[in-house]
């Protein structure tokens, strides 16, 4: 899924992502970064995401530029 960090607090790892396709907001699980290039987010950055069991954004990172294309295009 893509989307767009909305919030993010580098101290806690709290943060929410927004899913581009219908806006739904999921909260970042607390080991999503793990094994990604990021180490902080910021607001509005655009992100790549999976959900998992619990329904929280996991496993954040890049896309390519096909990737982030606008949804619908």
């Amino acid at each position: 899924m893509q989307g767009v960090i909305k919030a993010y607090d580098p101290s806690s790892g709290d943060g929410v992502v927004i899913r581009d396709t219908d806006l739904s907001e999921y909260n970042i699980a607390t080991d999503a970064l793990e094994g990604s290039i990021f180490r902080m987010l910021r607001q509005g950055q655009r992100v790549l995401f999976s959900l998992n069991d619990a329904g929280h954004a996991t496993k954040i990172r890049f896309g390519s530029e096909r990737d982030m294309e606008t949804p619908g295009a």
